[in-house]
């Protein structure tokens, strides 16, 4: 029961930034350590996919934080194919509107909210969006749905607002005021945002990509403990598969690359 409670208060509650700070401190302290298992199984984490052994992990952040087992998330290779750039449950918004904006869970935002500029936010109109969601169930690092180039890395935002079911319906637009990383691509479905947005009590998000080139799949970062990635197209330039609504893992093709 004390188990429990503490994930519900890593995981459902907008603690405060005194809470928040003493929470990712316990997390990352061996202390947390004897967390773990119990994390794994009440997630129904398979840990089979997990790079290292659970004993070996020395504390509950670095876990949830784990390296997968090569192999076990397969990037498609394929040229023309767009591939989730994490595990999570995939949403689609089609067609943005000319002002740029999108619905998600009843919630309306502009993508100058979330890009947090206007000028921006038109080179998407008409275009698509798709969000991922990621529970504390999967896979936290956060990869890249294409090869291309950075064109451009900033962060917004300073809030830690839950980015779940609950928080999605409520009034707080995480997606818009949650601490966030912008990162603007090149790359053969034009140009394109990936936007990390963090979430909840241990509101971090690490950029481990060095350089200005990235393969397909390659990682760029990771969550700690609470995540969401947004990912905007332009118009005319991908077709977002509809069958893929729902749990989708890193690697595997979501939509393919247009010819505008």
């Amino acid at each position: 029961m004390i188990k429990s409670r503490f994930y519900q208060t890593l995981f459902e509650l907008n603690a405060s930034p005194f809470i928040a700070k003493r929470l990712r401190s316990f997390a990352e302290s061996p202390m947390s350590r004897p967390l773990v298992p119990s994390f794994a199984k009440l997630y129904a984490i398979n840990l089979e996919e997990a790079k290292d052994p659970i004993a070996t992990y020395p504390s509950l952040h670095a876990f949830f934080t784990r390296h997968l087992k090569d192999g076990v998330r397969p990037i498609d290779e394929r040229a023309d194919r767009i591939v989730s750039p994490c595990d999570g449950k995939l949403s689609i918004v089609t067609d943005i509107t000319d002002d740029s904006r999108f619905e998600v869970k009843g919630q309306s935002y502009t993508l100058a909210e979330l890009l947090g500029s206007q000028q921006e936010a038109r080179r998407y109109a008409g275009g698509t969006v798709c969000v991922l969601y990621l529970s504390p169930r999967d896979y936290h690092r956060v990869h890249v749905p294409l090869a291309g180039r950075v064109l451009s890395h900033y962060e917004l935002g300073d809030r830690s607002a839950p980015v779940n079911e609950i928080g999605l319906t409520e009034t707080v637009r995480p997606l818009s005021r949650n601490y966030r990383r912008v990162t603007r691509f090149d790359s053969a479905a034009g140009v394109y945002e990936h936007v990390m947005v963090g979430a909840l009590n241990v509101n971090t998000i690490e950029w481990t990509h060095d350089g200005s080139e990235v393969a397909k799949g390659e990682e760029v970062g990771y969550f700690s403990f609470g995540s969401t990635v947004v990912l905007c197209f332009e118009k005319g330039r991908v077709a977002i598969d509809s069958s893929k609504i729902g749990p989708v893992r890193l690697g595997e093709a979501i939509g393919t690359i247009q010819n505008g």
